[in-house]
């Protein structure tokens, strides 16, 4: 004799049933861990070189640095990750190097085809004296007002890379090109300010730019941040490059062709002299000689011009007078003691 079932056992007892139980549950579990996860999704860990802005319905709530985080989850309280206030963040301004299309443009260009005045002058700045230089420069800066920064997060960089550009852009153009880089080495020793003024370079480009923002900050538009210091490298175009090398090799070939003129002349100049003393002497000995040779010639009528005896001036000239008046064709002789003939200069005969 068969036993029979209770009616309705079997559905309770269905797979239908107990599978409908068991995805309840798991449903039912995974309802809960997610609704913890979301209870718990701002309670976190700060790490030292960081710090959380909290905001309470996107207003500033409090600023939480390294520790656990207790915070109420989205969209009640959004929690923002900044550095820490003494962490340095490296930036490097590009919009100071040559555009990759100027880059380009140099390697294809030519005489025949000029580049445009966009990409001719991408990356250079001009200098107080006219000079053209390339700054490569990297801004390290700190997170000073964590409210502002979140405020301008998308606009912190694009704002700092123009600030940096603009103090660049004054800070050559009130420079020259040597207190910039070393164009002109030959200067530096003549000029003991000039090194200086190249390392006060850095320290004039930070003031800058802090005060551009800080004048952000008083205007009410701040980026939050604060630069710390800049890395600057100062280079020349390269066809400036070239000229400059040209310019160098030009001055040292002058100097050295002046040192060699100059050698030369020295040479010269001495041996003139040389030659001048040595003529001056000869002059002087041919002097001495011919003053000899004249007191020599003289010496008798010197002798003669200082006796006071008349007989012996008399004997002379009669010895002599008749030797001189042979040489004579005629000879017309004259009594001074008698006036009757006298001799006419110009008379005809």
């Amino acid at each position: 004799m068969s036993e029979e079932v209770p009616r309705g056992t079997h559905s309770l007892n269905s797979p239908w049933i107990e599978a409908g139980r068991l995805a309840f549950l798991a449903l039912y579990a995974v309802t809960v861990l997610a609704a913890l996860a979301w209870a718990f999704s701002n309670v976190r860990q700060i790490d030292p070189q960081n710090r959380a802005v909290v905001l309470h319905f996107g207003a500033l709530d409090r600023v939480q640095n390294a520790g656990l985080l207790l915070a109420w989850p989205q969209p009640f309280e959004q929690v923002v990750l900044l550095p820490a206030a003494d962490r340095v963040i490296e930036r490097r301004v590009e919009n100071l190097l040559r555009s990759d299309e100027a880059l380009k443009a140099d390697r294809i260009a030519s005489f025949a085809t000029p580049l445009s005045d966009a990409l001719a002058g991408s990356g250079y700045l001009l200098t107080g004296d006219a000079g053209v230089v390339q700054l490569d420069v990297r801004v390290f800066y700190k997170v000073t007002d964590p409210y502002d920064f979140v405020l301008q997060a998308d606009h912190v960089l694009p704002a700092l890379d123009r600030l940096v550009t603009r103090s660049a852009v004054a800070l050559t153009a009130a420079r020259d090109l040597d207190t910039i880089l070393v164009a002109r080495p030959e200067l530096i020793g003549a000029d003991n300010q000039a090194a200086e003024r190249r390392e006060r370079l850095r320290g004039d480009l930070v003031q800058g730019i802090n005060k551009r923002l800080a004048e952000l900050k008083a205007s009410g538009q701040g980026i939050g941040i604060e630069v710390a210091r800049v890395d600057v490298q100062s280079s020349l175009p390269d066809p400036a490059v070239s000229a400059f090398n040209a310019v160098l090799t030009a001055s040292q070939q002058a100097d050295k062709a002046v040192a060699n003129a100059r050698t030369d002349a020295e040479k010269l100049t001495q041996t003139a002299n040389e030659q001048a003393d040595r003529t001056l002497q000869v002059a002087h000995a041919q002097a001495g000689e011919r003053l000899a040779k004249a007191s020599a010639d003289t010496a008798t009528v010197s002798s003669l011009a200082k006796s006071t005896d008349p007989q012996m001036l008399l004997r002379l000239y009669r010895e002599r007078m008749p030797k001189i008046l042979g040489q004579a064709g005629s000879v017309t002789t004259v009594d001074p003691k008698d006036d009757s003939r006298l001799i006419i200069q110009g008379a005809s005969k």
